[in-house]
C-alpha cells in the first residue's frame, strides 16, 4: 500500500535570515544585533566540569554534566558554555535551549574515534530510514531537539570530527548504522552558527532539519576532496527532490557565498530518483518555490547552474541575483521545467531565467528587501562564506535533501 503524501510544514521549509554576526531574537524572530558576549548573564568553562584539553581524554561527560547544569538557568536569560584552546575529545552530546556554545581560538572540539561514543538514534521520520542503510543511525556530534534560541558561535575554534575511520567503513561497506554528522538540529529555531571552522565530518557537517530561522555566515568547511558525502551545509545552495517525494522547500534566501573549485555552481535538481523504499507515492509532487539565491562569486567553476524542475511540476518564482562566476563549459547554463527571475548575473542566464527582477517582479522573490539593497554591500560581510579548495568539500554543492514523502 502507498503511503500518502502530504504537504506539512516542518518538512524541510529553512527560513535562512540574513543576520550579522552576533545575534538575538525578539519576540518576533527579527533579527536584531548584538554582542553574544553580552546576551547570556552566566557563563562556565568546561574545565569546571573535570574536561581535560589533551585530545585524549574523553570528555563527554564533562559536557553532557555542564550542559545539565547550565539547563538551571534557560529561563534566566540562558547561559554560555565556554571551551578554551586545546583539542577536547568527545562523543555525542545534546544541547539546550537558550544556550552559547563558545570556542575559543585555539579551541578544538574533536569527535571520538570509538564508534559507541556515537550513540544509535532513530532515523529521520521524512526518511523513514537511514539516509544510507535501512534501519537507525547514529546521532550526530552535536545535537539538539525542539529547541529555540541556541548559539554555536566562537573565536574561529574548530570542530573536527576525525571522519576518516567513518569514510574507511563506508568504502569497505562495513557501517552498521548510518554514518553521524557533525551537528544537527531538528524541530529547532532561531538557531545561529558562525565564526567557526568545520573539519573531517564523518558524513554532512551542518544539518538544521524541520528547522525555521536558522543562520550559518563566517564558517569555513573542510574536508579531503576523496571523502565521502561531507556536504558542508545541508540544507544550502542546492535542492535534490523527485517525482513521488511530496512535501515542499519554499522561501529559502541565501547570500554572500564565495566558491572555488566546484563542478556546478548552483544546482536545483528535480531529477534526483533516489527513494528510501519501494512505498511511496509515484504521483506525490513536491512543491519548489520563492528561493533567493544573491551575491554569488565564484573562480574555477565548471558550470554556472543545473536548474532541473519536473515535468508538469516545474519550479517556480527561482530569484538569482548578482552572481559572478568564472566557469569553464561552454554551455554555463542547463534550465528545464523552471520559472523565475535574474538580474546582474555572468555568464548569462539561461531563457527561462532571463526576466528581469526589477521592477515588476521583485515581491515574487523571497526576502524582496534584501534584494533591494545595494550589490556595493557584498563584501561587508558573509552570511555563508564557504571557501572550497581541491582539499575542501567533496560535495559540488551544499544541499537541501527533500524528504516529502511520509
Amino acid at each position: 500500500m502507498k503511503r500518502p503524501s502530504a504537504l506539512v510544514d516542518v518538512f524541510l521549509v529553512l527560513a535562512l535570515l540574513s543576520c550579522n554576526s552576533w545575534t538575538t531574537w525578539s519576540s518576533s524572530e527579527r533579527c536584531s544585533p548584538i554582542y553574544v558576549e553580552d546576551i547570556r548573564p552566566h557563563s562556565v568553562s568546561i574545565t569546571e566540569f573535570g574536561a581535560v584539553g589533551d585530545g585524549v581524554t574523553l570528555n563527554t561527560k564533562a559536557f553532557q554534566n555542564a550542559i545539565f547544569y547550565l539547563n538551571s538557568f534557560a529561563d534566566k536569560g540562558g547561559a554560555k558554555l565556554f571551551v578554551p584552546a586545546g583539542q577536547w575529545l568527545t562523543g555525542s552530546f545534546d544541547l539546550i535551549s537558550h544556550l552559547t556554545l563558545w570556542l575559543d581560538k585555539d579551541a578544538v572540539i574533536l569527535g571520538s574515534t570509538n564508534f559507541d561514543d556515537w550513540p544509535i538514534v532513530d532515523p529521520l521520520p521524512s526518511y523513514g530510514r537511514g539516509r544510507e542503510l535501512p534501519g537507525e543511525r547514529h546521532k550526530s556530534l552535536i545535537y539538539g531537539y525542539n529547541l529555540t534560541d541556541v548559539i554555536i558561535t566562537g573565536n574561529n575554534g574548530t570542530i573536527d570530527g576525525q571522519g576518516s575511520i567513518w569514510w574507511s567503513r563506508f568504502r569497505n561497506k562495513t557501517l552498521d548504522y548510518t554514518r553521524p554528522h557533525l551537528v544537527e538540529l531538528m524541530n529547532s529555531s532561531r538557531v545561529l552558527i558562525s565564526n567557526l571552522t568545520f573539519l573531517n565530518s564523518p558524513f554532512w557537517n551542518i544539518h538544521p532539519v524541520y528547522c525555521s530561522h536558522v543562520t550559518v555566515q563566517n564558517v569555513t568547511i573542510h574536508a579531503p576532496s576523496s571523502s565521502p558525502n561531507t556536504d558542508g551545509i545541508n540544507p544550502g545552495i542546492g535542492i535534490k527532490t523527485a517525482r513521488g517525494r511530496g512535501g515542499y522547500v519554499r522561501n529559502v534566501y541565501i547570500s554572500k557565498v564565495t566558491l572555488d573549485n566546484v563542478d556546478i555552481a548552483i544546482r536545483l535538481n528535480g531529477l534526483y530518483k533516489e527513494h528510501p523504499d519501494d512505498d511511496y507515492n509515484p504521483d506525490a509532487l513536491p512543491v519548489i518555490e520563492r528561493i533567493t539565491i544573491k551575491d554569488v562569486i565564484g573562480e574555477n567553476v565548471k558550470r554556472a547552474g543545473l536548474i532541473q524542475g519536473i515535468k508538469g511540476d516545474n519550479f517556480l518564482d527561482i530569484c538569482l541575483s548578482n552572481i559572478t562566476l568564472s566557469v569553464t563549459s561552454k554551455r554555463p547554463w542547463n534550465c528545464s521545467n523552471v520559472e523565475g527571475y535574474s538580474d546582474l548575473l555572468s555568464p548569462e542566464v539561461c531563457d527561462p531565467l532571463k526576466e528581469s527582477i526589477f521592477p515588476e517582479h521583485i515581491t515574487d522573490c523571497y526576502n524582496p528587501e534584501n534584494l533591494l539593497r545595494s550589490s556595493s554591500t557584498r563584501n561587508e560581510g558573509s552570511s555563508w562564506l564557504l571557501s572550497w579548495r581541491e582539499e575542501g568539500l567533496v560535495s559540488p554543492s551544499i544541499l537541501i535533501d527533500n524528504r516529502g514523502e511520509l
